[in-house]
């Protein structure tokens, strides 16, 4: 199943792209302030709703109270959730939900084909679903006829939008305080990477590979991971738009400095680059700078994607953070 959604998200994001993831105490106040704001967590829960929110397909959805119950159609929207503290709300998420391991333990209504009538069945007070797999189809009109909220969350291209998708989310399920901090945390991570990187001298050239030979899929400009390179201080050789297939012979000719591996389902992914015809006059190759990186923390559009950052720093910059 692993491979076949890696591959899955390729084929969709390609053809997407080229038509068209300790608790840190709060500072002290005066004690008169204590107090007032021990009393207010749940004032300011119940005072959110209902609230009126327009998703990512400019549906209006007016939420009356902090839902209850929860299903979650994409892995992302799912760890958003948990960060969130919704993990008991939570009921039902899809087969390629793998994180937190929590999730695995919830109840699975489909993977790719989504098994609406179950969820229907289900009865949540909120469906959340994306953009870039279920759209605004069929199956989700069945869903709002059955009188369920379906929320479409946007499928974020950069951090400034994925920071926005968890404002949004957690306005919808009233946990403001909680997204703020979750987004705060992410950007000071953000700040920290790319004030280690300011410190490189001279830029690295870095292909990136999300599928193997022979379909060699690499994304390019207007990329989520091109705003990664470019927040890294690292050179994409891939300078088409989107997602696209480049030939062996291209990246030769590139001869990137370091190559990114960003799928696992295949165990010998790394040592099937190092192997490939005469890619052993690469740089890469030769100063063995083929690095595997998580792909799920560099992609899903979620609190981890700060993780993914420093991932990526690391994998082109060892140097820089000791390693």
């Amino acid at each position: 199943m692993k491979k076949t959604w890696q591959l899955f998200l390729t084929s969709i994001l390609a053809v997407f792209l080229l038509t068209a993831c300790g608790t840190t105490a709060a500072p002290e106040k005066p004690a008169v302030d204590d107090t007032s704001k021990e009393e207010t967590p749940e004032v300011v829960v119940e005072d959110a709703f209902p609230v009126t929110l327009t998703d990512a397909a400019d549906n209006e959805i007016t939420i009356e109270r902090a839902p209850a119950t929860i299903i979650s159609l994409l892995p992302s929207n799912t760890e958003i959730l948990f960060e969130l503290g919704l993990a008991n709300e939570v009921v039902a998420v899809t087969d390629n939900d793998d994180f937190p391991a929590e999730a695995t333990e919830k109840e699975s209504i489909g993977g790719f084909e989504l098994n609406i009538e179950k969820i229907i069945s289900m009865n949540p007070e909120i469906v959340f679903a994306q953009e870039i797999v279920v759209g605004t189809g069929e199956g989700m009109q069945q869903i709002r006829d059955a009188g369920i909220p379906v929320f479409i969350v946007k499928d974020a291209k950069n951090f400034e939008e994925t920071y926005a998708t968890i404002e949004i989310m957690g306005k919808a399920t009233g946990k403001t305080e909680e997204a703020d901090k979750i987004i705060a945390e992410m950007k000071a991570k953000v700040d920290e990477v790319v004030a280690k990187v300011a410190k490189v001298e001279e830029k690295k050239t870095v292909f990136i590979e999300t599928s193997p030979a022979p379909d060699i899929y690499t994304p390019g400009k207007n990329t989520f991971t091109q705003e990664m390179m470019d927040l890294v201080g690292a050179d994409n050789i891939a300078t088409e738009d989107g997602w696209f297939v480049m030939s062996p012979e291209e990246i030769v000719k590139q001869n990137p400095d370091v190559i990114l591996v960003m799928y696992s389902y295949i165990e010998t992914a790394v040592e099937d680059v190092y192997a490939r015809d005469g890619f052993d006059t690469i740089t890469a190759i030769k100063n063995k700078e083929v690095v595997q990186v998580d792909e799920n923390i560099t992609s899903r559009q979620g609190p981890r994607l700060a993780e993914g950052l420093e991932a990526f720093a690391k994998a082109i910059y060892p140097e820089v953070f000791g390693e």
